[in-house]
């Protein structure tokens, strides 16, 4: 019982951090780009490319807090 409820929450923290992460990158992608309109496409390539690899770690630790469940 006591694994389940630990492995949710580390779940959880890796979903939580994900979101954070993607919200700081959104918020700084676009202020690079309005500091510098002709980066645009630069930026935003650089950007979904960052955020691809930080939901695939939250991902990871999504299984690894789940796998730990049992």
């Amino acid at each position: 019982m006591v694994s389940g409820s630990i492995a949710a929450i580390g779940a959880g923290l890796a979903v939580l951090g994900a979101g954070l992460g993607i919200g700081q990158l959104g918020g700084k992608a676009m202020e690079g780009i309005a500091r510098q309109p002709e980066a645009a496409s630069k930026i935003q390539t650089a950007m979904i490319i960052a955020a691809a690899l930080i939901e695939g770690v939250a991902l990871f630790g999504v299984v690894v807090a789940l796998l730990g469940n049992g």
